[in-house]
């Protein structure tokens, strides 16, 4: 079955594998999929980022965080906002907070995907991606 939206495939497989505890996980890679995956490891939610395969057949493995004696996953929630039925573009003064800073919202921009604090400080609006915390 053809995949439709590979951004929210690739926060879906990122979600269930640290639910269940997952080092790693793979995911189907693209140059958006690397960019968000950039983001996120900036931002301190996962730890590495590997490239597997050749061709369309690459993948991107990501290794997970996760923190405490129980090992709670880093990651507590991912939410796709802006879909292919729905496209949200937000201004700079319009980005949103995530749990009032504590989160990120990761922005689709000119100058690239990053995260909502980088695009304020550049001055940047865009699509709003995601919103990780």
């Amino acid at each position: 079955m053809a995949n439709h939206d590979p951004i929210s495939d690739m926060l879906t497989r990122i979600r269930n594998a640290s639910e269940k505890r997952h080092e790693k996980t793979k995911v189907p890679a693209s140059r958006m999929s690397l960019s968000i995956a950039k983001v996120l490891q900036s931002e301190g939610f996962i730890a590495e980022i590997n490239e597997e395969g050749e061709g369309f057949r690459k993948q991107l493995i990501l290794g997970l965080k996760y923190t405490g004696k129980h090992r709670s996953p880093i990651i507590r929630s991912m939410q796709r906002v802006s879909r292919p039925g729905l496209r949200i573009y937000k201004n700079t003064r319009g980005l949103p907070k995530v749990l009032g800073g504590l989160g990120i919202a990761i922005i689709s921009t000119s100058n690239g995907v990053m995260s909502d604090r980088d695009a304020r400080k550049q001055g940047v609006g865009g699509e709003v991606l995601c919103y990780v915390c």
